[in-house]
């Protein structure tokens, strides 16, 4: 390794801190707290950027092996962002671990239960889903139907994204208000 090269960027650390940016942003959009109905909390909040996390995770490993890195940076990422969030909220450094642990099994419980209905095309079985997790089995069925056509919508639009576009971190999800 050559002295310079040490300070020299990750281009996936690069990639997956813009991915992550889009996808923060993207699950922050009002819309999903109003016409969604998604609740405004610390739990809602975090079920979206799981949501669209997956999403795009689920379409890097469409790509295997050479997304591999990335996908892991992402997820990296995400739980980074995470920890930081927990503790500007005050959570103390000996709970921190605590609960990103518990936050990481969450997200592989959603990547779960999400994966199947998505890949099969189940739409009743992504609405139970969706409805278990980011309204803890109280959402209005008509708006979690909604929520379900757009994680569809989301899928199919990754899927036309290429592995250069996401490497790059750039990532397009569909317009939620367009619902």
């Amino acid at each position: 390794m050559k002295f310079w090269s040490f300070f020299q960027k990750d281009p996936r650390k690069a990639a997956a801190a813009a991915l992550h940016r889009e996808i923060a942003g993207q699950s922050r959009l009002p819309v999903f707290f109003t016409d969604f109905e998604v609740a405004d909390t610390i739990d809602g909040r975090f079920d979206l950027l799981v949501l669209h996390g997956f999403l795009v995770m689920h379409r890097l490993k469409q790509e295997g092996e050479k997304a591999k890195v990335l996908s892991q940076t992402l997820f990296d990422k995400l739980f980074e962002g995470m920890d930081v969030s927990l503790r500007e909220m005050g959570v103390g450094d000996l709970i921190v671990g605590k609960r990103i642990r518990g936050m990481a099994t969450a997200f592989y419980g959603r990547v779960d239960a999400y994966t199947v209905p998505l890949e099969a095309g189940d739409r009743d079985a992504l609405v139970e889903a969706i409805n278990r997790n980011l309204y803890r089995g109280q959402g209005n069925p008509e708006v979690v139907g909604k929520v379900a056509d757009y994680a569809v919508k989301a899928a199919s639009l990754l899927k036309e994204q290429s592995l250069t576009e996401l490497a790059a971190g750039q990532v397009r999800f569909p317009d939620p208000e367009g619902q």
